[in-house]
């Protein structure tokens, strides 16, 4: 019998050994390794990219019969990782006190090799799909926002890669409340809205302050208003039902319920404020390109977050209740609708049923990551699809692994690789015969 968790450890440490460090990405040493696993295992595979470097793997298992077509959806490429500060390399694939350690640990090669490890051990065992298709497809240039990954594939290859049903990454760690264990499955994520603020003065020779009219000094009120003030809510689908499966009704008094989870999880309820409405992070500032130089001109870049579902008259509406109306110009840099899948599926059923076989003290509530991945990209393509996110770790819960996550010291409990893979491998065979 395969030992699925050692199977998918030694997969794993093979993909960290890659440096995929985007960018440049690099990513076809690592995709004609898995490419020969699923190969080997019975799958049909392709290598389709815009360029050479840098191919995305699709991978089929062709059912006996007509049925719907489920895709386990990873990427491959990483951020970047500075040695120095691991106590581990980043590239090393080491396992040292339970762990195994490396950029993609967790962010996302885990469950890319989880997925191929499960998908190979049923290839091999000799089964196949009774109806449908198994789609395993592993995507380029994801933490770049899937220029030559994700959104080139479903656009110019719509067809190899459409799919009824999708795993991917965004939610699994468990989370410790109330002295239970609830696994999230992440159902939505938001939009992207990021834009350009900029103040106008006048120049002058910095010797002088009064001389002219320092644009710099006119981004300061802006940025307290940021610092200080937020949005009001707009509380969608998952963050409702998320709350309401922590036992918290979110309904007309979205504040009053993040304080009952405040006072129960401070934690939690840090990582569930950004679900429920818009978020404005300013990152960048730019001004005078010469120290002794007034700027007649200053800008700041801001990070702009939106519920699924959210358009642009909505979103400037949110900016301008922090901001006012007057004082700055304001220009969308990028535009991306968030959007969700069906909280009540046939897969979330399955999910669910799982979760009570694997850990049944435990419970399943649907999530929102504030950030997004490449299931936005495929509800996008395909409108019927079901994407959800769900990677289960059991031993490593939610507090453990978000600051972990593009940080130092990324590491994964092998425990939770076997737990993974079990999932990937029951799932499987249970939507497809």
């Amino acid at each position: 019998m395969v030992d699925l968790q050692q199977e998918t450890t030694d997969v794993l440490r093979r993909l960290i050994r890659f440096d995929t460090v985007n960018p440049p990405g690099n990513e076809r040493p690592a995709q004609e390794y898995l490419a020969a696993l699923l190969s080997d295992a019975g799958f049909e595979i392709e290598l389709l990219g815009r360029t050479e470097e840098r191919p995305n793997l699709v991978a089929r298992l062709r059912g006996a019969g007509d049925g719907p077509t489920l895709c386990l959806l990873s990427h491959v490429d990483t951020v970047l990782a500075h040695a120095g500060e691991w106590r581990h390399g980043p590239w090393s694939g080491d396992v040292a006190d339970g762990f195994l350690w490396g950029r993609g640990a967790l962010d996302m090669k885990s469950q890319t090799a989880a997925e191929v490890a499960a998908a190979v051990s049923l290839a091999r065992a000799g089964w196949r799909p009774a109806g449908g298709d198994l789609l395993v497809v592993v995507v380029v240039d994801e933490e770049n926002g899937g220029g030559e990954g994700a959104i080139w594939l479903t656009e110019t290859h719509p067809d190899k890669v459409r799919c009824d049903e999708l795993l991917n990454e965004g939610a699994g760690a468990v989370i410790p409340y109330d002295g239970g264990r609830v696994y999230g499955v992440c159902i939505a994520e938001k939009g992207v809205f990021r834009f350009t603020l900029t103040t106008d003065g006048v120049a002058g020779h910095a010797s002088m302050p009064r001389i002219g009219d320092n644009a710099l000094l006119k981004l300061a009120p802006l940025l307290e208003a940021m610092r200080d003030r937020q949005p009001g809510f707009d509380v969608t689908e998952a963050p409702r039902l998320l709350l309401a499966g922590l036992g918290i009704e979110a309904d007309g008094d979205a504040e009053g319920a993040l304080e009952t989870l405040r006072a129960a999880d401070e934690r939690l309820a840090a990582m569930v404020e950004p679900m429920l409405g818009v978020t404005l992070a300013p990152t960048r500032a730019f001004a005078s390109e010469k120290i002794n130089v007034i700027p007649s001109h200053a800008q700041i870049k801001v990070d702009c977050r939106t519920p699924p579902g959210m358009e642009e008259a909505q979103a400037l509406a949110r900016i301008r209740e922090v901001l006012g109306d007057d004082g700055y110009r304001l220009e969308f840099d990028e535009q991306v609708v968030g959007n969700a899948s069906p909280a009540a599926s046939p897969l979330m059923d399955a999910i669910e049923r799982w979760v009570r076989t694997a850990d049944p003290e435990a419970r399943v509530v649907p999530y929102m990551i504030p950030a997004f991945t490449d299931s936005r990209t495929f509800r996008a393509a395909f409108p019927d699809c079901v994407a959800y996110g769900f990677f289960p770790h059991r031993h490593m819960t939610i507090h453990d692994t978000w600051p972990l996550v593009h940080s130092k010291d990324e590491r994964i409990d092998v425990r939770d690789l076997g737990f993974a893979a079990g999932f990937y491998r029951d799932i499987v065979r249970e939507r497809l015969g």
